[in-house]
């Protein structure tokens, strides 16, 4: 899934982590890539995330916090911040999407980036 607002584009890649998961007490963890690529003629600085995270079985959570993976990264126009991180369901199938808060590193304006909305889903379907 890919997505540009605001001149900045974000791409997210998604595996399910099959060695960290236990199905039989309906835990699923997954991991995911994001690709973040500053198309801007500025840099920009990564302060925030918000992720909105649903599953199948009902519950949805909201994660809100500083940076990414412990970093609030500067990202020059033209290049590339990469991160990976997980997280888990209680069900097989569910869907994450949210924001990037960003700062223009010249003038300080924020404005939110687009986190497009992914899959998570096992290789398998529970008996």
């Amino acid at each position: 899934m890919t997505k540009t607002t605001s001149g900045v584009n974000v791409s997210v890649q998604v595996g399910y982590a099959e060695s960290q998961s236990d199905p039989n007490n309906m835990q699923f963890v997954f991991s995911y890539r994001v690709r973040i690529i500053n198309r801007n003629a500025f840099a920009v600085k990564l302060l925030s995330r918000h992720w909105e995270i649903f599953d199948s079985a009902g519950q949805r959570t909201v994660v809100d916090g500083p940076g990414v993976v412990g970093q609030q990264p500067e990202i020059a126009p033209g290049e590339v911040f990469e991160y990976e991180s997980g997280c888990h369901l209680h069900s097989t199938i569910g869907t994450m999407q949210g924001w990037y808060l960003m700062a223009e590193s010249e003038t300080g304006r924020n404005f939110k980036v687009e986190i497009p909305e992914f899959s998570l889903e096992t290789p398998f379907v529970l008996n």
